[in-house]
């Protein structure tokens, strides 16, 4: 294939696209340039749910069938205008990183046209110098081990939902755009620590109530038919794949906010770009609370 390249100026920035006819999802035929397409076209909703947090990049540049790279660094020939934040990430293999802060629509392009296809994020905003910030969200990742399928994962979705409601927290759900489902609660600012623990005693707590459907352990081994209620994504140098990023999945997938009622229903949870720009256009942002709610944890 040649490298064919496109010259665009988005938002006042000239930039560069290549290969906009080079398949990324074989089984569908999806190219980048369509990949490009949909993150430009959801941004107004995808945006607002990166800002300020610093984003780790899934990049597929030979498509999701050819190797995969999980990129923290922002890459030597990152343009002076995106934004970036030298942050600490203890354990690796450098003491901190320059992350990429995904603030606007020229940097998303940007990162799709090197074939970011998911866009991880964590729980926590940078501050205008940089400096982090406190975890302003609180999330579980419900995992379902074979033979448990999206099926028991909306039913354990049900019942934690309850189980915050109980504790006087509105939770928002998300498929996971693979197999599985993201419970989000939007909180005032509060250390890690807090989260975490909470979330850990929370997953804990629906495991004695329902042993035979949930599993709060890490050990692989425990899974087989049950619901992993992963609460570890709230430890500060964990991420979450964002709300309307693609899955690198055998088809493009979405992680897509969906409403109570349809977890409750029964009704279709796997999306791709095409359903998911149409359901933004007759819902908007599902996930929009988690912009302006603030609760406290107990």
């Amino acid at each position: 294939m040649s490298d064919t390249k496109t010259s665009v100026r988005v938002d006042g920035v000239q930039l560069t696209l290549s290969n906009l006819d080079k398949v990324m999802y074989p089984r569908h035929g999806f190219t980048k340039g369509e990949v490009i397409d949909y993150y430009a076209r959801i941004a107004p909703v995808l945006l607002p749910h990166l800002k300020d947090r610093p984003a780790t990049r899934l990049r597929y540049p030979d498509g999701v069938e050819g190797q995969t790279f999980f990129e923290k660094n922002a890459p030597s020939h990152t343009p002076a205008w995106v934004r970036t934040a030298c942050l600490p990430t203890p354990g690796g293999s450098r003491d901190a990183v320059n992350f990429v802060i995904i603030d606007g629509l020229p940097a998303l392009v940007w990162c799709a046209n090197l074939a970011a296809l998911e866009l991880h994020v964590p729980q926590w905003r940078v501050g205008p110098r940089g400096a982090q910030r406190e975890p302003d969200l609180l999330v579980f990742d419900l995992d379902p081990g074979p033979p448990a399928t999206v099926e028991e994962a909306r039913e354990v979705a049900c019942l934690l939902r309850d189980l915050l409601a109980a504790d006087g927290l509105r939770s928002f759900p998300k498929t996971s755009g693979k197999k599985g489902l993201h419970l989000y609660v939007p909180v005032k600012e509060t250390s890690d620590r807090h989260t975490s623990a909470y979330a850990k005693e929370a997953a804990r707590r629906l495991e004695r109530e329902h042993p035979d459907l949930v599993v709060s352990r890490m050990e692989k081994r425990l899974r087989s038919g049950k619901v992993f209620v992963d609460w570890s994504q709230n430890n500060r140098h964990k991420t979450t794949v964002a709300p309307y990023s693609l899955r690198a999945a055998e088809e493009p997938s979405v992680s897509t906010p969906v409403t109570w009622d349809e977890v409750d229903s029964g009704a279709a949870l796997w999306f791709g770009p095409d359903e998911v720009r149409e359901r933004v256009e007759r819902h908007g942002d599902l996930l929009e609370p988690l912009l302006t709610l603030r609760q406290k944890l107990p």
